[in-house]
C-alpha cells in the first residue's frame, strides 16, 4: 500500500471529507446518471488508499453466495460480507479483500497470491490447497482457519491470530509471523524455512517433523509445543521459550542460542554450547542444595543425583573418568562420521536440486523475454496486471535461488515459477489472434 508523508495526511483527510460531503448533497437525478454513477467507486478508491480500515463487512453483500459458476466478482470487494460463501477454485489474485469478512468461506484451491487480506475475518475458512504466495494478511483473524496443503510463500500474517488452524503440509517458506498467535495450530509436516517468527506464540502448537530450517524464532514463545522430529538447522532461537515442549529426536543442527530448559525427550545434533533439556539454571531456587563432592554419585547423563552415605563409596572417580571418556570418545567419533556422510549426501542433493532449479528460473526468463519480443513485433500489449505479476513472479523465484540452502527451500522458487508461468499464460490467452498468442 502507498505510504503517504505526514505533512499530507490532513490534506488528503480534508480532501476526502469535502468529496463524501459533496456527493451527499447532490440532487438525486445528477446521482442516479451514468458520471455520477463513477464518482462513487473514485471516492472509495481514495478513501482505501488513506489506508484506514473500513467497518468489517460494511462492503457489499455476498452471504452465501456460490460464486465458483463463473459469475463476474464485483470489483470492490473490499470490506464486503462473504460469510459462507463458495469461492473454490476462483481467482483472486492481487485483489484488495483489507477487512473482508470471510467467516466459514470455503475457498478451497482458491488463487489468493498477492491479495491483500489485512484486518479480514477468516475464522474457520477452509483454504486448503490453496495458493497463497506473497499473500498479505496483517492482523487477520484466522482462528480454526484450515489451511492444509496450502502454497503460502513469502505470505505476510504479522500479528495475525491463527490459533487452533490447521496448517498440515502447509508451504510457509518465507513467511512473516512475526508477533502471530498459533495457539494450538497444528503446523505437522509443515515447510516453515526461514520464516519470521519473532515473538510468536505457538504455545502447545503441533510441529511433529516441520521444516524450520534458518528459521528467527526469537523470544517465541514454545511451550508444551510437540515437537518432535522437528528440523530447527541453522535457526535463530535466542529467548525462545521450550518449556514443557516435546523436543524428542528434533534436530538442532547449527541452531544458535538454543536453551531447552525445561523441555522434554531427546533432542539430537545439539550444538556444544545449547542448554539441553533437564538443566536448570537456578532461577527458580530448586535444586541449590550443597552435597559434598565425595557424596554424590552421577548417572551417564548427569542428572539423577544420587546421596549416599559418607562411608559408603562407589568406584574410584578417576576410574569412571577413564571409563567416560574412552566412551565419549567413541560415541563423538561415530557422531561425527554420520554427520560427515549426512552432510556430503544433502551437498549432494541440494546441487542437483540448485541445478535444475536455476535452469528451470532461466528458461522461465527467456520464456518472459521470447513473449515481450512476439508482443513488440505485433505492436500489441497484453493484459499488464498478468505481465506485472509475471515479471513480479520472475523477480521473487531469482531471490528465492539466492536465499535457498537446502532442497526443501528451493521449492519455493519452484512454486514461484510455477505461479509466473500461469500468469504469462492469461497474458497469452487474451493476446488477440495476431501471432500473439500460442
Amino acid at each position: 500500500m502507498r505510504r503517504f508523508a505526514p505533512r499530507f495526511v490532513a490534506f488528503q483527510a480534508l480532501s476526502l471529507a469535502f468529496q463524501a460531503l459533496s456527493l451527499a448533497f447532490l440532487p438525486a437525478a445528477v446521482l442516479s446518471s451514468p458520471a455520477a454513477a463513477a464518482l462513487v467507486p473514485y471516492a472509495a478508491g481514495a478513501a482505501g488508499a488513506a489506508g484506514a480500515p473500513c467497518a468489517p463487512g460494511s462492503g457489499v453483500k455476498l452471504r452465501g453466495r456460490d460464486l465458483t459458476q463463473g459469475g463476474t466478482l464485483p470489483a470492490v470487494l473490499r470490506c464486503a460480507d462473504l460469510t459462507g460463501a463458495k469461492l473454490d477454485g476462483v481467482d483472486l489474485t492481487a485483489r484488495d479483500l483489507t477487512g473482508a469478512v470471510l467467516r466459514k468461506a470455503s475457498l478451497k484451491e482458491a488463487d489468493l497470491g498477492q491479495a491483500h487480506l489485512d484486518y479480514a475475518d477468516l475464522r474457520g475458512a477452509d483454504l486448503s490447497d490453496a495458493d497463497l504466495g506473497q499473500l498479505r494478511a496483517r492482523k487477520a483473524d484466522l482462528r480454526g482457519a484450515i489451511l492444509t496443503d496450502a502454497d503460502a510463500v513469502q505470505a505476510e500474517f504479522p500479528h495475525a491470530d491463527l490459533t487452533g488452524a490447521v496448517l498440515t503440509r502447509a508451504v510457509l517458506t518465507q513467511a512473516d509471523l512475526t508477533d502471530a498467535t498459533l495457539v494450538g495450530a497444528d503446523l505437522r509436516h509443515a515447510t516453515l524455512g526461514q520464516i519470521k517468527a519473532r515473538k510468536a506464540d505457538l504455545t502447545r502448537a503441533k510441529l511433529g517433523e516441520a521444516k524450520l530450517g534458518q528459521a528467527h524464532l526469537e523470544h517465541a514463545v514454545l511451550r508444551n509445543a510437540d515437537l518432535s522430529e522437528a528440523e530447527f538447522t541453522q535457526a535463530e532461537l535466542d529467548g525462545a521459550d521450550f518449556r514443557g515442549a516435546d523436543v524428542g529426536k528434533a534436530s538442532f543442527i547449527q541452531a544458535s542460542d538454543v536453551n531447552l530448559t525445561g523441555a522434554h525427550g531427546t533432542p539430537v545434533n545439539l550444538p556444544g554450547d545449547a542448554i539441553a533439556p533437564g538443566r536448570t539454571d537456578g532461577a527458580d531456587g530448586e535444586g541449590d542444595a550443597q552435597v559434598g563432592v565425595e557424596d554424590v554419585v552421577r548417572g551417564d547423563t548427569g542428572d539423577n543425583l544420587t546421596v549416599q552415605a559418607g562411608g559408603t563409596r562407589g568406584p574410584s572417580p578417576a576410574l569412571i573418568l577413564v571409563v567416560v571418556s574412552g566412551l565419549g570418545l567413541v560415541l563423538t567419533l561415530v557422531m561425527w562420521g554420520v554427520a560427515h556422510r549426512r552432510g556430503q549426501r544433502l551437498a549432494a542433493e541440494t546441487a542437483a536440486a540448485r541445478h535444475a532449479a536455476e535452469e528451470d528460473v532461466t528458461r522461465f526468463g527467456e520464456e518472459i523475454d521470447a513473449l515481450d519480443f512476439e508482443m513488440k513485433i505485433n505492436q500489441i500489449s497484453g493484459p499488464s496486471q498478468e505481465w506485472r505479476a509475471a515479471l513480479d513472479a520472475y523477480e521473487a523465484a531469482k531471490q528465492a535461488l539466492g536465499v535457498a540452502r537446502t532442497p526443501y527451500e528451493l521449492r519455493a522458487a519452484a512454486v514461484t515459477v510455477a505461479r509466473g508461468r500461469e500468469a504469462l499464460r492469461q497474458v497469452r490467452s487474451r493476446l488477440p489472434n495476431t501471432g500473439g498468442s500460442r
